[in-house]
């Protein structure tokens, strides 16, 4: 079995690849590296530096390999940028998922492994369920409903099989502390590591499911082995929400610091996001879920070996007009 695993260099990509080596397969990794390290990709594993916005790259890596499986993880996650970033998100987000969702037709693929967002949903539907109608709020949901829907009609028109996770504020070993747009998680960690106070938009009330990568990444591997998931969209992650503030608190006492919280202005997200895996559970038969205060031990272990990274600015900001001031430098 040859599986190509896009975004394999970064979070939850360099996690699928080392579950599916466990399982066996031979894994081809294409990643750009805007987001990831080479480092996290699996030493098994075939790397090539490329973005998925290549579509000559793209058909170049399916006409040299006879691949079974596509797990489709590279994407630009910052949702909440998205909104000013709108050409940037649609052409990585969109279009490069067509790029390979064209090959996967053409070449016959087994199934093509999607992870989208629960970022489809938008606001106001709680707990999200997979037979809600998505109403997403932001560019990046978008952009990920749009791809969800492109595979829909592949499988009717071309026969294409398909499984979509909707996971949702995955954080762990791997992350990419230092991108201060995305994953509030590793956010803090990089600021407690800084000396630095950490940044929270709004009062902090808001609340997420924040979930453990090993809740997440061996469900979406080994998905192509369970014939039921084909066809199916599933919401994969932790079943207990918490504040942004009771994060906090939990990163803290994990990093044995007292950091002060500094309260910026509210930001247009969601205010409350959690999810029901009634459905997950029941077909990859998921029995229980690693508690927060676990899954952010675990990885302030890690990150403490790692140490504090520098953030970078994201150069291509499209539209200044409402972009928060703490993203502006």
């Amino acid at each position: 079995m040859t599986s190509l695993v896009t975004g394999g260099a970064g979070f939850i990509g360099a996690h699928v690849c080392n579950e599916l080596i466990n399982l066996g397969h031979e894994v081809i990794v294409l990643d750009d590296l805007s987001g990831g390290f080479e480092e996290n990709v699996n030493p098994n594993a075939t790397f090539i530096q490329g973005s998925i916005t290549d579509h000559a790259l793209v058909e170049k890596i399916f006409s040299e390999n006879k691949i079974d499986y596509v797990y489709h993880l590279a994407a630009y996650a910052a949702e909440g940028l998205s909104h000013f970033i709108k050409r940037f998100n649609y052409n990585n987000n969109l279009i490069g998922s067509i790029n390979l969702i064209n090959e996967s037709i053409k070449h016959k693929i087994k199934c093509f492994v999607f992870t989208s967002s629960i970022a489809v949903y938008g606001e106001g539907q709680l707990p999200m369920r997979e037979d809600m109608v998505p109403i997403p709020e932001d560019p990046y949901g978008i952009a990920k409903l749009a791809v969800e829907q492109d595979l829909k009609v592949s499988k009717e028109m071309f026969d294409l099989d398909y499984v979509i996770f909707r996971p949702h504020n995955v954080y762990g070993e791997y992350q990419n502390i230092g991108d201060k747009y995305r994953n509030v998680v590793g956010i803090f960690m990089n600021q407690i590591m800084q000396g630095k106070s950490l940044t929270v938009f709004g009062d902090g009330k808001q609340t997420r499911a924040f979930s453990y990568i090993g809740d997440v990444a061996p469900y979406i591997a080994n998905s192509v082995n369970i014939k039921e998931a084909y066809n199916q969209i599933f919401n994969i992650g932790a079943d207990q929400e918490f504040s942004v503030n009771e994060l906090a608190k939990t990163i803290m006492s994990s990093m044995e610091s007292s950091a002060e919280i500094t309260y910026l202005p509210p930001r247009n997200e969601v205010v409350d996001a959690y999810a029901d895996h009634s459905k997950a559970r029941n077909i990859f038969n998921i029995s229980s879920n690693t508690k927060l205060e676990d899954g952010i031990y675990k990885m302030a272990q890690w990150a403490k070996k790692t140490g504090s990274k520098k953030s970078k600015n994201f150069d291509n900001i499209e539209i200044i007009e409402k972009l928060p001031p703490s993203w502006r430098t």
